[in-house]
């Protein structure tokens, strides 16, 4: 049994099923984007973390802006102001859309969600929340209640929050309406308008929350259309329209949030993940005029906004922008979409090659046309096999992510892509 192995038993024994992890891999240590084992296997991690490591690993100016908060203080707990918390939210809402400037900082995305329905319910004296099918919110009592990518996450936990009303999200390629992102017309908007004819008034209803780029529910950028018709939707009927961007945010496609490439602004965004380069760290963010509708009681958090994940955060922000990731993002995300896109002109099982940035999901099908989870996970499996590591994502698991760091370099993406299609085309010639 190899050290490796050792360590997942341990593990297996102490640590309950639902932490247990993607793959029976460990991490000694990490750099950029290469992570080695416990037992030294190398592997270039395109998962970044689950696109928490937007950075990679290690970076160094996170890590000497850690080490440095830890040698002053490690907490704050809503007793004291904090240097690190109130730069780091002030660097924050410096790259957040106009207006969206105050903000709460909590420790992770579910929490962020959860906060951004309170502030919405609260402020508007409002109860119903408008989610979409597919979107995953997170998995406490709230968040839960919004998420729909699976229903495996909400077995056994019913009754969950009342009042909260489901709509098609537009996953073009696999439209429940059988149409294709040309001739759609807006169903999935007129849906929301049936909702409200048929089951909710529209002025019963606090919010409507969506990713605007679908993450754990297959990878499916939102049409900026279909943005900007709910913005008009929330705006004619004063609903307030929250953005879910804990997987999309902090430079992942390329801008400093996904919904800028529509140029649509919501009234609450939501972001963790990639903020603070692997810490605990997640914020709703809002206007001023909406956040001091929340009074001081109404939500709280001890440790939200810890000192240290504060540092690493502003740390973050500071290399994306010194080291111009933004743009480096797009540059690799149109490398990886051309390169799978002539694998795709090659190999029918890829039905679809889709994203922005860093942020490409590949969808894989059979002869039929229908999901094939099990040729993507054989893929997934062969890659971490040659060294690279990806996960899927889709209801039928039939989406390969790819999401490396914003700063992945040149060799690295042609290494990985290679070692992809390889593996594929091994995968597809023993099907055959």
């Amino acid at each position: 049994m190899t050290e490796d192995d050792r360590l997942v038993q341990r593990a297996f024994a102490v640590i309950a099923p639902p932490a247990h992890h993607y793959y029976p891999i460990t991490i000694a240590h990490g750099k950029g984007t290469e992570v080695v084992s416990i037992d030294g296997r190398r592997f270039l991690d395109f998962s970044s973390g689950l696109a928490v490591l937007n950075l990679g690993h290690n970076h160094p100016k996170v890590i000497q802006a850690v080490k440095k908060q830890a040698d002053h203080y490690l907490h704050a707990g809503g007793i004291y102001y904090s240097e690190a918390t109130v730069t780091a939210a002030e660097e924050l809402t410096s790259v957040t859309p106009d207006g969206l400037d105050m903000l709460f900082f909590g420790n992770s995305g579910t929490e962020a969600v959860e906060g951004a329905l309170k502030l919405a319910r609260y402020t508007s004296g409002r109860q119903a929340i408008i989610a979409c099918t597919g979107g995953f919110h997170g998995r406490t009592m709230g968040a839960l209640s919004l998420t729909s990518s699976s229903s495996a996450y909400r077995r056994r936990y019913h009754p969950l929050v009342p009042s909260i009303y489901h709509v098609s999200y537009p996953a073009c390629f696999i439209c429940s309406c059988g149409m294709n992102a040309e001739a759609c017309g807006g169903k999935c908007l007129e849906e929301i308008e049936r909702l409200f004819q048929r089951q909710v008034p529209p002025e019963e209803v606090a919010a409507i929350i969506v990713e605007p780029f679908l993450g754990e529910g297959g990878y499916y950028p939102a049409p900026r259309t279909y943005l900007k018709g709910l913005r008009k939707i929330c705006d004619e009927y004063g609903i307030l329209l929250i953005f879910d961007e804990v997987q999309s945010g902090i430079g992942r496609t390329g801008k400093w949030f996904c919904c800028e490439h529509a140029g649509v602004k919501p009234d609450i965004l939501v972001t963790a993940k990639a903020v603070a380069s692997g810490l605990p760290l997640g914020a709703v963010i809002a206007s001023t005029q909406l956040m001091k509708k929340w009074d001081s009681p109404s939500h709280g958090s001890t440790f939200g906004g810890n000192p240290v994940a504060c540092a690493a955060a502003l740390a973050t922000l500071q290399a994306i922008k010194e080291e111009g990731l933004l743009d480096r993002a797009c540059v690799a995300g149109a490398k990886m979409v051309s390169y799978l896109q002539e694998v795709a002109m090659q190999n029918p099982s890829i039905g679809e090659v889709r994203g922005m940035g860093c942020m490409i999901g590949v969808e894989f099908v059979d002869e039929a046309g229908a999901a094939d989870g099990r040729l993507c996970q054989n893929l997934i499996d062969e890659c971490l096999a040659k060294g690279v590591i990806l996960i899927g994502c889709g209801l039928k698991r039939n989406v390969v992510r790819l999401i490396p760091p914003l700063n992945v370099s040149d060799a690295e993406l042609k290494q990985a892509l290679g070692i992809f299609s390889d593996a594929l085309v091994e995968l597809t010639r023993r099907k055959s």
